[in-house]
């Protein structure tokens, strides 16, 4: 009984541990940011991040951070964007699950990806 109650006490000690740690350095979704991960920045003729994964139902806003303009528009034509100037910002909701490829229909060589869980 005593062998018992010493590995249910390192279990104990254990698991408040792990929820220590966890309240310190609570885990991140990948792919988004802390302040709530929805914003895509475009510049120097990249989009950051690359790539996003977010859930159902959220709204990403691209940001125009270049000197010139860009058109974000998805692969499969679900969305497209106006021409955007510097600071100027589209949004879109994604409300279904899936992979979204997208480009700058200006500068096809930019591309990013959408992804909704």
């Amino acid at each position: 009984m005593r062998k018992f109650l010493s590995i249910g006490s390192l279990g104990c000690a254990l698991g408040l541990a792990i929820a220590l740690v966890l309240m310190v350095y609570p885990p991140r979704v990948r792919g988004e940011e802390a302040k709530g991960g929805t914003e895509v920045k475009v510049d120097n003729f990249t989009f950051a991040p690359e790539a996003l994964t977010v859930s159902l139902n959220t709204t990403v806003t691209w940001v125009n951070k270049d000197d010139i303009p860009h058109v974000i528009a998805s692969n499969d034509g679900l969305f497209k964007s106006k021409a955007l100037d510097t600071d100027q910002k589209y949004s879109y909701t994604f409300n279904k699950a899936g992979t979204y490829s997208y480009y700058c229909s200006i500068h096809p060589k930019m591309v990013g990806k959408i992804v909704v869980q």
